[in-house]
């Protein structure tokens, strides 16, 4: 080193930003590989969890061999819903989603009343 403290202290500056940098570089990768990595496990365990999902429905589908679907309420009326699910249409679909929706804030309300 040169006997200049100003000289010094740029070359002193220089390599510290230097190394700083590179140890960020080198921070930042390992981040995005981590996070790369739990994206790519994450995406597999969906996966996983699509297949068995899957799995699981085919085996009820041949089980029932077409059984209509049917939703008893234990609330005093009894209501029952009959859609094959290999023929419903969007429409019919959406009408048990609504019905299902009304029957749940129908037990909601129950339940708030006997809490109360």
């Amino acid at each position: 080193m040169s006997s200049n403290p100003v000289t010094n202290a740029f070359f002193f500056g220089r390599a510290l930003a230097e190394v700083l940098s590179e140890k960020l570089e080198e921070s930042f990768t390992n981040v995005m590989s981590d996070l790369g990595k739990f994206d790519a496990e994450q995406r597999e365990n969906l996966r996983q969890v699509m297949e068995e999902v899957q799995l699981r429905a085919e085996r009820a589908a041949s089980n029932t061999t077409s059984t209509p679907y049917s939703n008893n309420s234990s609330s005093n009326t009894s209501n029952t819903v009959d859609i094959d699910f290999n023929t419903a249409n969007s429409e019919e679909l959406q009408a048990l989603l609504d019905q299902l929706r009304a029957e749940i804030a129908t037990l909601r309300a129950e339940l708030k009343k006997y809490r109360n």
